[in-house]
């Protein structure tokens, strides 16, 4: 088993309810899982672990969140090859255009991934199994 960060950005508390969800999946398999708002981890920390679960909601044209996020990621993805990622995000529009090309280009970054959740606004319980399920399925190929 190896160590497991979960990183997020949220905005009204919907993708943070989803990243508690994978957290709990994770912790279903092993209690090797920290979780982290996008602010309180950087890139040099990503050594440490072995596999991330990403969220981020979709922002304004179905992108991700420009300040924090975007510029996290810009960066964590040259870091991704191999690697076992989850990505997981609500959206309050578009039909979860921003998923597909986060999708694409977490895999165009070398990442091994392992699935993507998406939750239109607030989660609801079949979002919330789904979060549980990547987290536990994330878990389960570190």
């Amino acid at each position: 088993m190896g160590k497991i960060a979960v990183v997020f950005w949220s905005g009204t508390g919907n993708t943070e309810a989803m990243a508690e969800a994978v957290v709990n999946g994770v912790k279903s398999v092993t209690d090797d899982v920290d979780l982290f708002q996008v602010d309180e981890f950087s890139v040099d920390k990503m050594s440490a672990y072995d596999g991330f679960l990403f969220g981020c909601p979709a922002m304004g044209d179905e992108v991700l969140e420009e300040d924090s996020f975007e510029p996290f990621f810009a960066k964590a993805e040259e870091t991704l090859d191999g690697v076992p990622v989850g990505l997981f995000g609500s959206y309050g529009w578009g039909g979860g255009a921003w998923m597909e090309a986060w999708v694409d280009r977490t895999k165009e970054a070398g990442a091994k991934l392992i699935g993507s959740v998406t939750a239109e606004n607030s989660p609801d319980d079949e979002a919330i199994a789904n979060c549980e399920k990547l987290g536990k399925d994330l878990a389960n190929a570190v």
